[in-house]
């Protein structure tokens, strides 16, 4: 590797005007590490395929898929950003006249632009296995966490929501034959109404269940204790699916937080390797050119 010459007393110096940044490599590096995550990901994603199942107890557990995604994940970019890297490193043209510390920053640099480049590429190109799975969740999150916190908003507005089915569980007769009976379209709008408002107020008062109770009784001819034990039974099951859906939330956002951590990490570990093998090639390159160029009656005896 040539080092920098003594530069004669009072001699300036002259800069170079060419920019120390080698475009070509660092594009064909990026274009190999795309390449190489896009068949590691087809073959992650088919290896995957193979560990669900729709049957029970046939596939692996959704802990050991996330487990083996994760590490996949970070294979991917150590295996696609040394080839990019060490590519990046071993194309590029040798830099004359400049010092080896300054050799080893540019080629270093030249892997991290590589590896920054194939992402971007990938991002953009390959619709981004990070980002994409984090977003979905992330956005599955703020979906079901919005449901749940406006459980009479959506209940309201979706006809095949469950309270229809709620309503119905508290005017049930005591008996079958009991359905022959007045309309009772204004007590179930009622108690509706009831359910919704406390449902966003997030309990309901004693009066109200009282009211409710009341109504039941007179409707379906339970005693009025039966009335309210059913009442007390209903918004039991309410309160289970409104905590289930809180639940799903939190699933969710922990699901896409471990993504978010195990997605930087890898893209941590995919520009350090980049970086090093990028140096490593370079230095591979230089010497073996030196070797080329050294006379055969020069080099060392082995």
């Amino acid at each position: 590797m040539a080092l920098i010459q003594d530069v004669p007393a009072g001699a300036v110096p002259i800069e170079s005007s060419k920019s120390a940044v080698t475009w070509g490599p660092i594009i064909g590096g990026a274009l190999a590490a795309t390449g190489t995550t896009l068949i590691l990901l087809l073959l992650g994603s088919g290896v995957g395929l193979t560990m669900v199942s729709p049957w029970s107890g046939a596939g692996s557990s959704a802990a050991t898929i996330g487990i083996t995604a994760a590490i996949w994940l970070i294979v991917v970019q150590w295996l696609s950003s040394a080839i990019g890297g060490y590519l990046t490193g071993r194309l590029r043209t040798k830099w004359v006249e400049v010092h080896s510390d300054e050799v080893f920053f540019r080629d270093t640099a030249h892997g991290f632009l590589s590896w920054a480049l194939a992402t971007v590429f990938a991002a953009g190109f390959l619709a981004s296995s990070l980002s994409s799975l984090a977003g979905a969740s992330a956005n599955l999150a703020s979906g079901v966490a919005t449901a749940a916190g406006n459980t009479a908003v959506s209940m309201k507005a979706d006809s095949g929501s469950a309270m229809p089915y709620f309503t119905d569980a508290l005017l049930r007769p005591a008996k079958v034959a009991d359905r022959a009976r007045t309309d009772d379209g204004a007590a179930a709008a009622e108690i509706s109404r009831i359910l919704l408002q406390g449902a966003a107020r997030g309990q309901i008062p004693d009066e109200d269940k009282s009211y409710i109770a009341a109504v039941i009784s007179a409707r379906t001819g339970l005693s009025e204790s039966d009335a309210h034990n059913r009442v007390d039974t209903i918004l039991t099951q309410m309160n289970d699916a409104k905590n289930a859906a809180k639940e799903a939330a939190d699933k969710a956002r922990k699901a896409a937080a471990t993504t978010a951590l195990v997605g930087s990490l890898s893209l941590l570990v995919g520009a350090f390797i980049a970086s090093a093998a990028s140096a490593l090639g370079g230095r591979q390159r230089d010497d073996e050119e030196d070797l080329i160029a050294t006379p055969v009656g020069l080099r060392a005896a082995p």
